[in-house]
């Protein structure tokens, strides 16, 4: 499946967006007055391939694991909290149920492999590959062929999401410990110091985040990741909700269907993404700008400028939620707006 998506990822329509450009210079305001909205409605129109997008059923995926390197003090809560917050996710208590229901999206909680087991619930998708990952201070977090099926895992849920009519997605996560993955995976694949690109997390404190950056460093040293093979990294100090969120992004891009990431992890998971298919880069919209140090980093990386900076670091997909009422609103402007024509003016 994975290789088959891959090589089914087309370039985004460059020509339609000159189209779109030509509509959004005639409309009833002065050229570029809106702004990043102008080129966000133009950046949808080249994705979808469609000179009028509708965005009338948003998704937002939010994939949900535990971490074994969680062992090692790296996170200020324990991990049973992964199992509480998905509880939480399908009884629609957490922040990311009152944004998604904010901006008329509808939450998609997947178990990837939460390390507890989750009631059968129609508000949870079971796409568990292992009940947490191994502890990567001691080995691979993963096996390769889990890391492959955790992507594919990603890709059969917007499968699923598209035959529904989904016109955009918002990715989120939930796992104890995938600041820890996430800043690893961010170290090695855009060859940064691992001081620089680990933060805080849940909020620890200044002693256990330089045992955090001492593990992750041990780690590497360790498993050595291959950067040249983002499957390898993966498999490596990957997490298996970041495996998932990377399978949604490629997914997506197959789909023409519009990609909006959340924060840090998700920023993970698009390096993973964009390693594997370089095209997907032209698929993805930075929804916000993490507090996390190595988000910054990553977005720097793939070449994306966020939508919002708000200090947020909760993830969940509640930066995503924002984001898309943000697309949405770019895409209304395309649609319903008037031209000087239609509207009999003047142009400026």
């Amino acid at each position: 499946m994975l290789e088959n998506i891959i090589k089914g990822i087309k370039a985004i329509d460059k020509k339609l967006m000159e189209t779109a450009q030509i509509r959004l210079d005639n409309l009833t305001k002065p050229k570029g007055s809106l702004g990043r909205l102008e080129e966000l409605a133009k950046h949808i129109v080249g994705i979808t391939g469609k000179e009028y997008p509708t965005l009338k059923n948003k998704f937002i995926v939010t994939m949900a694991a535990d971490h074994g390197v969680v062992k090692e003090g790296v996170s200020a809560f324990p991990q049973v909290v992964t199992k509480q917050m998905v509880l939480n996710f399908i009884n629609g208590g957490a922040a990311i149920n009152v944004l998604a229901k904010h901006v008329g999206a509808k939450l998609v909680v997947v178990d990837m492999g939460v390390a507890a087991n989750i009631p059968n619930s129609p508000h949870i998708i079971n796409k568990k590959v292992r009940a947490g990952t191994k502890n990567f201070l001691i080995g691979p977090a993963m096996t390769r062929n889990e890391a492959i099926k955790s992507i594919n895992a990603g890709i059969e849920v917007v499968m699923e999401l598209v035959k529904q009519g989904c016109d955009i997605i918002g990715t989120g996560d939930m796992g104890i410990g995938n600041t820890t993955a996430s800043s690893a995976i961010t170290a090695v694949l855009t060859d940064s110091p691992v001081d620089k690109v680990t933060g805080r997390g849940t909020g620890i404190d200044d002693t256990a985040l330089l045992r955090k950056i001492s593990i992750i460093k041990k780690a590497l040293l360790l498993n050595l990741p291959d950067k040249n093979d983002p499957l390898d990294v993966l498999s490596k100090v990957g997490g298996f909700e970041i495996g998932g969120i990377a399978g949604v992004i490629l997914g997506a891009a197959y789909n023409r269907v519009p990609i909006v990431i959340d924060g840090f992890i998700s920023g993970a998971a698009s390096l993973i993404a964009v390693n594997l298919e370089p095209k997907v880069k032209e698929y993805l919209i930075a929804s916000h700008c993490s507090f996390e140090r190595g988000h910054k980093i990553i977005l720097k990386y793939l070449g994306l400028t966020p939508l919002l900076d708000l200090s947020m670091r909760l993830g969940e997909g509640t930066g995503s939620a924002l984001g898309i009422s943000l697309v949405d609103a770019s895409i209304k402007i395309l649609n319903q707006m008037f031209t000087f024509k239609d509207a009999n003016i003047s142009e400026l």
